[in-house]
């Protein structure tokens, strides 16, 4: 049975510092996602108005902006651990703020509105413009660059398993149990995090001596992203994309108003697009993407934008869940390509700020696809909303494709 464990495929799971952060992760990212459930349950339940869902991604990515790109300057300087390590403790903050809230639901609710709920997310929105580049660069230093695919192939596959869990959790203890025992799983699990987190032994990482203030750093690693096309090319792939076809930020009223399946089946319809990611995951892990890479990503993301149409349209919960599952797996072939396109183009002493222009492009499509979702269901309608997204995703990947020639051609093989 050991003999099965000792192949390529698991060649970065004996690198132990690299097993604790996929412990930490694992953990956080079971947490944030099950947080994300009730959150958008909650407020849909409070406000009945989709509006009100999109500006959850707004205050969310607005401070993960503000902060990504200093944030990635001192990222290249401190101790990454550290920097993890300190930040999360603002996410145990903001999963206090819902705690005590909900604690009382219709007496702060009457006296504040949803303000303190907002709080939490725009805590939430700071400590993620930390974490995203934080967490890239420091996962760069745990493994050899020649398991970076490897690496970067565990890692997504981590945070699949922990999609498919958190929501489907969340989701359930919420609709079984209550909102109390729901944030109170939340709250402990950033905790445990926490603690794990302290198990990471990583070096001071080489920086180069220079006499650059932070802003000219700063735009020294934005001019990187912008000066190697294949950077640019997957980032804005992945960004302009998500922008206009995730419909994730819709979910509870899809669940509540198409579907008709409670909080119970929001959680499970969240955990749909994780399963299809794990699959995949399972096998790029034997066969990673290092061939034709261009040509796969451009597939993929295209499959991510047909697979919006079709869930827009369906009625039917076990469809709807199907398309999910699909476009999860078309998903994370794009997340696994753009990881490994960015450390093995990216040096080390340029890895966090780097990644922290990777983070607000990630931001932007997310967060602000969110608050775009929130509006155009608004003005167009829900179901004519996400058509229309699902069309313009394929609207970029064919820009995409006629104007990046070096993402056109990428094969990450000869890299490596």
């Amino acid at each position: 049975m050991k003999s099965l464990f000792t192949g390529e495929a698991f060649a970065a799971m004996h690198v132990k510092n690299f097993r604790f952060y996929l412990f930490y992760r694992i953990f956080m990212t079971m947490a944030a996602l099950m947080q994300s459930v009730i959150v958008g349950w909650q407020i849909y339940d409070l406000t009945h108005n989709v509006l009100w869902l999109g500006l959850i991604g707004l205050v969310e990515v607005i401070p993960q902006i503000s902060i990504s790109l200093f944030a990635g300057h001192f990222i290249d300087l401190w101790n990454r651990r550290k920097i993890i390590n300190y930040t999360t403790l603002i996410l145990i903050l903001g999963s206090g703020i819902l705690l005590a809230y909900s604690s009382d639901v219709s007496y702060f609710s009457h006296k504040y509105g949803t303000f303190p709920i907002f709080i939490a997310i725009f805590l939430t929105g700071l400590s993620r413009g930390i974490l995203m580049p934080a967490q890239v660069a420091l996962l760069g230093q745990l493994v050899p660059r020649n398991l970076y695919a490897n690496a970067a192939t565990w890692n997504s596959a981590n945070w699949q398993v922990a999609a498919v869990i958190g929501p489907a959790l969340g989701g359930m203890v919420y609709g079984f149990r209550g909102i109390i025992p729901a944030y109170s799983l939340v709250f402990g699990l950033y905790i445990l995090s926490f603690f794990i987190l302290m198990f990471i032994k990583s070096g001071r990482h080489e920086v180069m001596k220079t006499d650059e203030g932070v802003f000219l750093r700063i735009r020294s690693g934005i001019s990187f992203v912008f000066k190697t096309p294949e950077l640019l090319g997957a980032f804005t792939l992945d960004m302009f994309a998500v922008l206009f076809g995730g419909a994730v930020a819709m979910l509870p009223v899809f669940a509540s108003d198409i579907l008709f399946v409670g909080p119970q089946g929001l959680g499970l319809l969240r955990a749909c697009p994780a399963i299809g990611a794990i699959i995949t995951a399972v096998f790029l892990m034997f066969k990673p993407p290092i061939n034709n890479t261009g040509k796969l990503l451009f597939i993929a993301v295209s499959g991510f934008g047909i697979c919006m149409i079709g869930f827009a349209l369906s009625t039917s919960f076990l469809l709807s869940g199907f398309l999910l599952i699909l476009s999860g797996a078309f998903d994370n072939v794009s997340v696994v390509i753009r990881g490994t396109i960015l450390q093995l183009f990216t040096p080390d002493h340029m890895r966090g700020r780097v990644a922290s222009v990777n983070s607000i492009f990630i931001g932007s499509s997310n967060e602000l696809g969110a608050f775009e979702s929130g509006v155009a269901a608004k003005i167009l309608g829900l179901v004519p909303s996400v058509v229309f997204g699902g069309f313009m995703t394929l609207a970029v990947v064919f820009t995409t494709i006629k104007m990046n020639k070096s993402l056109r051609g990428l094969s990450l093989k000869s890299k490596m």
